[in-house]
């Protein structure tokens, strides 16, 4: 199921993660030649992409939502 990224913040690492307007996290990684999301890297494209949908493996599974 898709839904809308509403907001980011970063894990332990210092991963960004997309906060899905369902409730769910999922990481969002720029780490090519696999993953392209060079947006990811500069406030400017992560706010360029507040309300883009991303297909939540999650809300497929049923899962409860995440809590930062």
């Amino acid at each position: 199921m898709k839904q809308a990224i509403c907001g980011y913040h970063q894990d332990e690492e210092h991963h960004w993660v997309a906060e899905l307007s369902c409730g769910h996290f999922q990481h969002v990684r720029h780490k090519p030649p696999f993953i392209n999301r060079l947006w990811v890297t500069s406030p400017s494209g992560r706010k360029s992409m507040l309300g883009h949908e991303l297909k939540c493996k999650k809300c497929d599974e049923g899962a409860p939502k995440d809590k930062c």
